[in-house]
C-alpha cells in the first residue's frame, strides 16, 4: 500500500483546495459538519497543560482578533519574527479542525513550540475537552451581537469551502434563528459560556462591540485577567497592530494565505463594523428577529449592543 503523504501545514498549500462543501448533521444535539467532528475522539482526549490558553467564540465573533491580541501579548516582544513569517492560524491552531492531508488542529496544538500554547475553538462549552477544566486553564471568550454575527457568518459561508453553502439571505436568516448553522445555535453558545463563567472563574468574557469602542481599554482588562503587565509602548504597539484596517492588510492575520477560502467571493475580514446588519435586515426581518430574540435571551445579565 502507498504510504500516506505527510500532513502539511495549511499555509504550505499553495494551491486552492478543491474541497466538496460539507453537509450539516446533528451531532450530540449541535449542528455540525464532518470537518469538525472527524477527529472527535482525539480532540476529547487532548491533554491540556495548566498554562494553555483557550480562545473560544461562536464563528465570526472576533476569533482572529482575540487570537492576534493574545499572541502579541505573549510573543510580540520576544519573537517578533513570528509576526511576519507565521500565519495566525499556525500560531493559534484551531483545535477541532480536521481536513485530510492537512495537519489537523490537534496535531498542530500538540506540536506547538510556545509556552503558553494559545489554542482556539468554536466549540459550544459542553464540547470543550475535559482536560482544559481539570487543568484550570484560562479561557477567553469573545461574543458579538447576534445581528452582526449573523451577517458576518453569512458572508463567511459564501467564501469558505469547508462550510456548507449558505443559500440565500432570507433562508440563512431563518436558519440562524433556528440554530441550524455549523456550531449550532448562537443563543445557546453565548448563553452557555456566560453561564459557565459564573461557576468557573478562569473565563474572561469579552464583547466585540466593547473592543471596537475602546480596544486599549479591553486589552487592559484582558491583561489584568492574564496577569500580564506590558509597557505602555508595547500596549500602544499591540493596540495599533490589531486595528481592523491593519489586520485586514496583514497577510499573516487576514487568512489570504489559506487555500480553502475564495477571496473573490468575499474577503475573510470584510468590514469589522458594529451595525452592518442594517444593510442586510429588512424592516420585517428586524421585527421578526427582535420578537424571537426576546424569547431566547432569558438571562438579562447578558446584554448585547447592536450599535455603538
Amino acid at each position: 500500500t502507498a504510504e500516506e503523504p505527510a500532513a502539511v501545514r495549511m499555509s504550505d498549500l499553495g494551491m486552492k483546495m478543491d474541497l466538496p462543501r460539507p453537509e450539516m448533521f446533528d451531532f450530540h444535539g449541535v449542528t455540525m459538519v464532518h470537518y469538525f467532528t472527524d477527529s472527535w475522539d482525539k480532540v476529547q482526549n487532548f491533554q491540556a497543560r495548566p498554562d494553555d490558553i483557550l480562545i473560544a467564540t461562536y464563528p465570526k465573533a472576533g476569533t482572529t482578533w482575540g487570537s492576534l491580541i493574545l499572541d502579541l501579548l505573549y510573543f510580540g516582544k520576544t519573537s517578533p519574527e513570528r509576526q511576519t513569517s507565521i500565519p495566525i492560524y499556525d500560531r493559534v491552531p484551531f483545535l477541532e479542525i480536521y481536513i485530510p492531508s492537512v495537519k489537523s488542529g490537534i496535531d498542530q496544538a500538540e506540536s506547538l513550540p510556545t509556552t503558553p500554547r494559545i489554542i482556539k475553538t468554536h466549540f459550544p462549552v459542553q464540547f470543550v475537552p475535559k482536560s482544559f477544566w481539570e487543568q484550570n486553564c484560562k479561557m477567553v471568550y469573545v461574543a458579538r451581537n447576534a445581528k452582526d454575527n449573523m451577517v458576518s457568518y453569512f458572508h463567511f459561508d459564501r467564501m469558505n469551502m469547508v462550510q456548507p453553502d449558505p443559500g440565500d439571505w432570507n433562508s440563512y436568516f431563518h436558519r440562524f434563528m433556528e440554530g441550524k448553522l455549523v456550531f449550532g445555535s448562537w443563543y445557546d453558545h453565548v448563553n452557555n459560556w456566560w453561564k459557565k463563567k459564573q461557576t468557573y472563574s478562569n473565563i474572561h468574557y469579552m464583547f466585540y462591540e466593547d473592543m471596537i469602542e475602546d480596544t486599549g481599554r479591553e486589552i487592559d482588562k484582558l491583561c489584568s485577567f492574564l496577569g500580564l503587565s506590558p509597557s505602555a509602548e508595547e500596549k500602544n504597539q499591540i493596540t495599533g497592530g490589531v486595528q481592523f484596517d491593519n489586520m485586514k492588510k496583514n497577510k499573516m492575520a487576514n487568512y489570504s494565505t489559506i487555500p480553502v477560502m475564495d477571496f473573490k467571493i468575499s474577503p475573510f475580514m470584510r468590514k469589522g463594523k458594529v451595525g452592518d446588519w442594517k444593510n442586510h435586515f429588512t424592516v420585517a426581518q428586524n421585527e421578526e428577529f427582535d420578537e424571537d430574540y426576546k424569547k431566547k435571551m432569558k438571562d438579562l445579565t447578558l446584554q448585547f449592543r447592536t450599535e455603538i
